[in-house]
C-alpha cells in the first residue's frame, strides 16, 4: 500500500470512529438485553458485569476518541503505561465512589465535559496552549482530571438502573475490571494502528488534520449533549 492511499484510509477510520453516534448512545446508551439484565439483576453477578464493562468501553466512542488523542504522539512504552495508569485511576475512583456514595450528576453535562476532553486533547496535540499562552498545562494531570469525569460518565449510566444494594460493591468491581479489560483491548488496537501509521511520512504530514478532526468530533459531542440537556 502506498503512503497516500494509506493516509486516506487512516483518516477514514478516524472519521468513522468520530461519527459512530447513534441516537440511543447520546448518554452512554445500552442495548435492550443489557438494559433488561441490569434492571432485573439480583445478587452478585461477576461474569455478566465484567462483560458489560468491557463491552461498554470498547463501544464507548467518546472514551476511545480521548484515548486516541492521548496516545497519538506517545512512543515510549513507559509513557503509554504512565498515561493509561493516570486515566485508569481517574475513572476507577469516580466510577466506584460515584455509585457507592450515590453522587448525583447530570449525565448530559458529564458527557459534554467528556466531549470537551476530546477537544482539549486534540488542541493540546496541536500545540495550541504553547502557541496561545506560551505554556502547556501538565498533560499527565489533565489526563487524570479528565479520567475522573470519564468515570462519572460511567457512574451516571449505572445509576440510571437503580441496582439493588445486594452484591452492589462486587458487581461494580466486576464492571470496573471489565472496563479495564475493554480498555486494554481498545488500547492495543489503537496503538497498533498508530504505530503502523507512524512508519509512513503521512503520519507527521496528517497529524494536524487528524487532531483537528478529533477536536471537531469533540465539539460535535458537546453540541449533542448540551442539546439533549436543554431538551430533556
Amino acid at each position: 500500500m502506498t503512503d497516500k492511499p494509506f493516509s486516506s484510509v487512516m483518516l477514514l477510520l478516524f472519521a468513522f470512529a468520530a461519527l459512530l453516534i447513534a441516537p440511543e448512545s447520546l448518554a452512554h446508551g445500552v442495548d435492550d438485553s443489557t438494559r433488561n439484565f441490569l434492571q432485573n439483576n439480583r445478587g452478585v453477578q461477576i461474569a455478566p458485569f465484567m462483560y458489560i464493562g468491557a463491552k461498554h468501553m470498547i463501544t464507548g466512542y467518546d472514551h476511545l476518541l480521548f484515548l486516541v488523542g492521548v496516545l497519538f504522539f506517545l512512543q515510549r512504552p513507559k509513557d503509554v503505561l504512565l498515561y493509561v495508569t493516570m486515566f485508569t485511576i481517574g475513572h476507577s475512583v469516580t466510577l466506584l465512589s460515584g455509585v457507592l456514595a450515590n453522587i448525583q450528576m447530570n449525565a448530559y453535562l458529564i458527557d459534554a465535559i467528556i466531549g470537551f476532553s476530546v477537544v482539549y486533547k486534540g488542541f493540546d496535540n496541536l500545540g495550541g496552549f504553547k502557541k496561545l499562552f506560551g505554556k502547556q498545562p501538565n498533560p499527565k494531570l489533565a489526563v487524570l482530571i479528565f479520567g475522573l469525569f470519564h468515570g462519572f460518565g460511567l457512574a451516571t449510566k449505572i445509576q440510571e438502573f437503580a441496582l439493588p444494594d445486594e452484591g452492589l460493591a462486587f458487581n461494580l468491581l466486576a464492571f470496573n475490571v471489565g472496563v479495564e479489560l475493554g480498555q486494554f483491548l481498545a488500547l492495543m488496537a489503537i496503538l497498533i494502528l498508530i504505530n503502523f501509521w507512524r512508519q509512513f511520512p503521512s503520519f507527521n504530514r496528517m497529524a494536524t488534520t487528524t487532531n483537528t478532526a478529533l477536536m471537531s468530533a469533540g465539539f460535535m459531542l458537546i453540541g449533542l449533549q448540551l442539546t439533549g440537556y436543554y431538551l430533556a
